[in-house]
């Protein structure tokens, strides 16, 4: 756990180096295009139908009974499936992105339609690679190897931050040339990162062809197709916010909405760091019926969210006097932004404390629900609050959707322990 906070912490401060340093690199404008279509990508990763999780509460299960043959059976087939996934998904796009006006999509008009339609090309071919490697992170937070998984992730944080750096100096701002940095390095990081793991410390976990079973992919979806679709909903929850802003108020302004999430999610990271090894025990614990550990470290949840939360209100306080020696005039962030992303932050860490414990133990049909409902719900209100009141109003939209589900998850979480959770609650 101290690894995991030292390798987050310094993450948390490399993040908040590389803002003004990249933006410095090229401008606000073309930051924001880089994070409008980082945004657009990453609605990929939802291509895997949610075996990615199914993986993970599979490997938990399969290791609590001390069954690795069974495990590598399972991440063998996940790396097959997971590959050819990211191979279609590449061709498909790639062939339809050259039909696509970008430039107009994007609202972005400083910049050559050839030169964003690159960008697109190479965050795509990054992502689907990607798509494959990081199943390394999804066997260790399953076997609760977390801090490795966050020193992968900060190793190429660091890389990149050298490599920028270097840029700054020596060649003039690109764009594409950052695009390809920003995506490329971390590939090659998780790559050596896995040859380097499977060859010792995850031996047992090393895929092998004979290890590749089609009748395995049915096995991982049955969990996993529910959570595909909570993921789509997650996807427009999270991701829909850059495209919104800049059809309604530009490329700029989502430089500016990132800045201030990247302050305020920094305890969401140190949040992230606590319960991601929560998952996997909550769903070994449930196997156990241990009711008594689950309701004794819900309770723990909660009290570290209270802490975050009043920590939160403190980082809001002094925040113009942070953004204004972080960023000098770079940037100039509203404080109504900050104030709604202090709340944003509340409501989001209480609900995925809840959401925790209910995907480790598979409780996920009312979430199913709801998430689709919220992202039906949304968009449109994203959209009608950001035309009335700017940034704050998107940042908003999510906050107020967060609060119902995070009011809900919490009942159907107590009557979980309670034992007395029926019907839907018990689903």
């Amino acid at each position: 756990m101290l690894i995991s906070f030292a390798v987050k912490g310094g993450s948390i401060l490399i993040g908040l180096i590389l803002i003004p340093l990249t933006i410095n690199y090229i401008n606000a404008e073309q930051y924001g295009i880089w994070l409008t279509i980082s945004s657009i990508i990453s609605w990929m990763s939802f291509f895997d139908i949610g075996m990615g999780n199914g993986l993970r509460n599979k490997l938990t299960q399969c290791l609590a009974l001390e069954d690795y043959e069974e495990a590598n059976k399972f991440v063998s087939t996940a790396y097959v499936t997971f590959s050819i996934i990211g191979f279609v998904v590449f061709i498909v796009f790639y062939t339809l992105s050259a039909f696509f006006d970008w430039s107009s999509i994007l609202n972005i008009h400083s910049q050559a339609p050839d030169i964003v339609r690159n960008c697109i090309v190479v965050v795509l071919g990054g992502f689907c690679i990607q798509f494959t490697i990081q199943t390394i992170n999804t066997v260790l937070l399953a076997i609760h190897q977390n801090a490795k998984s966050s020193v992968i992730t900060f190793i190429g944080q660091v890389i990149i931050l050298i490599t920028i750096y270097i840029l700054t100096h020596c060649v003039p701002g690109s764009l594409i040339i950052l695009v390809t940095v920003l995506t490329v390095i971390p590939i090659i990081v998780m790559m050596f990162a896995s040859l380097f793991l499977y060859r010792h410390r995850l031996r047992s976990f090393r895929p092998r062809w004979k290890n590749i079973h089609v009748n395995y992919v049915r096995s991982l979806l049955n969990l996993g197709g529910v959570f595909f679709v909570i993921q789509i909903g997650a996807l427009i929850l999270f991701q829909t916010d850059n495209i919104i802003i800049t059809r309604i108020l530009g490329p700029k302004a989502v430089t500016t909405f990132n800045v201030s999430y990247k302050l305020f999610s920094a305890f969401t990271m140190v949040f992230s760091i606590i319960v991601t090894p929560y998952w996997s025990a909550f769903t070994d614990a449930y196997a156990k019926q241990d009711f008594s550990w689950m309701s004794k470290s819900i309770k723990s949840l909660r009290q570290i969210w209270l802490v975050l939360s009043l920590a939160t209100l403190v980082l809001l306080t002094f925040s113009k006097v942070i953004y204004g020696t972080w960023l000098g005039n770079t940037v100039a962030i509203p404080i109504s932004l900050s104030f709604a992303m202090a709340a944003y932050v509340i409501v989001f860490v209480w609900q995925t404390l809840h959401v925790y414990m209910l995907n480790g133990i598979g409780k996920v049909r009312l979430q199913l629900i709801l998430v689709v409902a919220s992202a039906i719900i949304n968009i449109p209100l994203a959209v009608f609050l950001g035309k009335k009141f700017g940034l704050a109003g998107i940042i908003s939209a999510n906050t107020i959707v967060f609060i119902v589900m995070g009011v809900v998850f919490s009942i159907q979480v107590q009557k979980i322990l309670t034992q007395k959770a029926e019907g839907i609650w018990n689903r």
